[in-house]
């Protein structure tokens, strides 16, 4: 197998295991099967094991360069990428209107949307920033594929998201959790409602950050600090 082979095998399985489940209700089926709990263990699992085979299978590629990596291009995901786990330990598990990483058993409130004012796709923005931000340090054929397409699959996303979520809820309902908004940051009374929970969830996103950034380098083979 060379190495372009098992990129496109690695990405296509990868894309797959992301579509598949939902093509008949597939995924419900299972869940009644095996339980919430355990569909969702094993479906990370596979996810993050696809998911290193599709970095690991970039690598071996053959390299294609479509741009020279210039010196600034590492400060783009130094900087970017704190933001995308700040996102993702503020959205896991919110009361989100209808999208990846919300909690069901918690209720939507229009009027208390909680970190949803900012977001109600923070985990999908965070995958988009992400793979975005990887995108110009990395200027190679398999590279630029890689994570295009990592970015570009959370935006579709986030729209059949807000396709689905228009059944439950009106377009007045979902204003106070649009798809991205700074306004609260600048609202006493939201910070007096959230204060807690988001610097808690902030304070986690940064350390897991700090400790990501510390092992990118031995996992990844990459040393991201910009020189």
């Amino acid at each position: 197998m060379t190495g372009w082979q098992e990129f496109a095998l690695a990405l296509g399985a990868f894309m797959l295991s992301h579509l598949v489940p939902r093509i008949g209700g597939l995924r419900d089926r299972l869940i009644q099967a095996m339980g919430r709990r355990v569909y969702f263990a094993l479906y990370g699992a596979l996810s993050l094991a696809l998911l290193a085979w599709v970095i690991v299978a970039a690598g071996r590629a053959p390299y294609v360069a479509l741009w020279d990596q210039a010196a600034w291009t590492r400060w783009a995901p130094f900087l970017l990428t704190p933001f995308v786990f700040v996102l993702t330990t503020c959205g896991i598990g919110s009361p989100l209107p209808d999208s990846l990483g919300g909690s069901r058993k918690r209720t939507f409130d229009p009027g208390q949307p909680g970190f949803s004012a900012i977001s109600r796709h923070p985990l999908l923005l965070a995958l988009a920033l992400w793979a975005g931000a990887h995108v110009l340090p990395n200027g190679d054929l398999a590279h630029v594929v890689l994570f295009g397409l990592f970015a570009a699959f959370p935006l579709l996303a986030i729209w059949a998201f807000d396709r689905r979520a228009m059944k439950t809820y009106s377009a007045q309902q979902l204003q106070s959790a649009p798809i991205l908004s700074l306004r609260p940051l600048l609202n006493a009374d939201w910070w007096r409602r959230n204060t807690r929970p988001v610097l808690i969830r902030t304070a986690i996103g940064l350390v897991l950050w700090a400790g990501a950034l510390h092992l990118h380098g031995p996992v990844i083979g990459v040393w991201p600090f910009p020189h």
